[in-house]
């Protein structure tokens, strides 16, 4: 499988090329020459499969020869060591917990797939120490540095912004030392991910530092959250209704990974895009007009992005077709407000306690469910509630109990460099190799 940029002036590069660099050199997102299409048969036999299997079938076309099948087998068994359940919710309306990893969050799938796939290269004679450089707007600091922590010629460095991640998602992600370095940066996730960009073009880093980036723009990342979907549509396909995934959202790369799949040939029809009041997906899916706005803060912190760097993917899978895209993709956007009250309407039907990010993708999942009755319901519920304990607990007026892996963290000491913009990130990456 050969990856190309999507601002088309960069050469094809192999899986490996692209998951070490990242970015592009021309600043373009890669993109896979072709979305294989999965035999009948598999869908047909899913059920003989385990998670791993399902798992390694999904992913192989994409990895292409650039790791032997044997080592990529034991790649997708490692990343997927815990459980997706599907708790029923209502008749027809289940929450898919993705938190069940390392860090309680779903990006541990892709930070521990690409942390996986870069050790591997890394250990080849080729191979050169790498730096990741990932900004993040809550959980994937806390998974990347979980993933790739001591992990033998790679260095992390996060970016985060200052005041606006959860006290237990800052512990996760400033906490670790060793291999793993956070950077507290002076505004919104929007500047931390344009710095991380800016930084993949300065061509003052050539010869001095391999930086690639470790969020879902890399594609390892990206591409490798398809696999609670197919896993998800074992455990719904012998219902043979019709199945819509509400993803709370916000950079986008974990709702693109499900079109993915359905492209694919996953039986998957309808998709949802739900998101806090930074609504640029919805507001293009009713007007066509994509419009970007700089992020407001949230309770639901991780989808607070103003210009989510996933969306040319998903356009690009659908050849910006516009009445294509909305034909299999719906939109919403709700309010801090309407928030709180789906977490209290969530626990009084059910028992069950969701975080705000959960509730975002129940509420989606509503809107779409009162025109189309008929349809088997998933919302992604992305994030252990202990992450948000402070408004979930005030929401709900009940106390969570504390995990142990949670509990281990909050014991340890907040290490972190504080940084104003890219002038203060360059200096820092130069001064490490001087």
């Amino acid at each position: 499988m050969k990856y190309y940029s999507l601002n088309f002036n960069s050469k094809e590069v192999s899986f490996l090329e692209a998951v070490v660099n990242g970015l592009a050199p021309d600043r373009g997102l890669y993109f896979p020459k072709e979305i294989p299409k999965l035999p009948e048969s598999f869908f047909a036999n899913i059920q003989d499969l385990n998670d791993a299997e399902i798992a390694y079938e999904a992913i192989a076309p994409f990895v292409g020869d650039a790791i032997p099948s044997d080592i990529l087998k034991n790649i997708v068994s490692d990343t997927l060591n815990f459980e997706f359940p599907l708790v029923p919710i209502t008749d027809n309306v289940s929450s898919l917990e993705l938190f069940h990893g390392p860090t309680m969050a779903f990006k541990d799938v892709g930070a521990r797939f690409m942390a996986r796939c870069l050790a591997y290269f890394n250990s080849l004679e080729t191979a050169k120490k790498v730096t990741i450089l990932v900004a993040t707007s809550g959980d994937t600091g806390g998974a990347v540095a979980d993933g790739f922590y001591d992990v033998e010629g790679i260095d992390v460095v996060i970016l985060y912004p200052k005041g606006k991640v959860s006290p237990i998602q800052e512990k996760q992600l400033t906490t670790h030392g060793k291999n793993i370095t956070a950077l507290e940066v002076d505004g919104v996730f929007d500047d931390c991910q344009d710095m991380v960009k800016t930084a993949f073009i300065d061509p003052e880093y050539e010869d001095k530092i391999r930086l690639t980036s470790a969020n879902s723009i890399n594609i390892a990342r990206w591409l490798s959250q398809m696999f609670y979907y197919f896993i998800t549509y074992k455990k719904l396909a012998a219902q043979s209704k019709p199945i819509v995934f509400s993803v709370p959202s916000g950079n986008f790369g974990n709702l693109c990974a499900g079109l993915v799949a359905k492209l694919m040939g996953l039986p998957i029809n309808h998709f949802i895009a739900s998101t806090n009041v930074n609504d640029t997906v919805p507001r293009f899916l009713e007007t066509g007009t994509y419009d970007p706005l700089k992020s407001v803060p949230t309770i639901s912190n991780a989808m607070d992005v103003g210009e989510p760097s996933n969306f040319i993917r998903i356009q690009k899978l659908f050849n910006n077709d516009f009445q294509k895209l909305k034909k299999v993709m719906s939109g919403f956007r709700f309010t801090d407000s309407e928030t709180k009250k789906a977490m209290k309407s969530i626990f009084e039907i059910s028992d069950y306690i969701s975080d705000p990010h959960g509730a975002v993708g129940y509420l989606g999942l509503q809107e779409f469910l009162e025109e189309h009755p008929d349809h088997l319901g998933v919302f992604l519920e992305t994030a252990h509630p202990i992450k948000f304990a402070e408004i979930v607990e005030k929401t709900l007026k009940i106390e969570l109990p504390i995990p142990q892996q949670i509990k281990s963290i909050m014991k340890k000491e907040k290490k972190s460099t504080p940084i104003q913009d890219y002038a203060d990130l360059k200096a820092f990456l130069l001064d490490r190799v001087s």
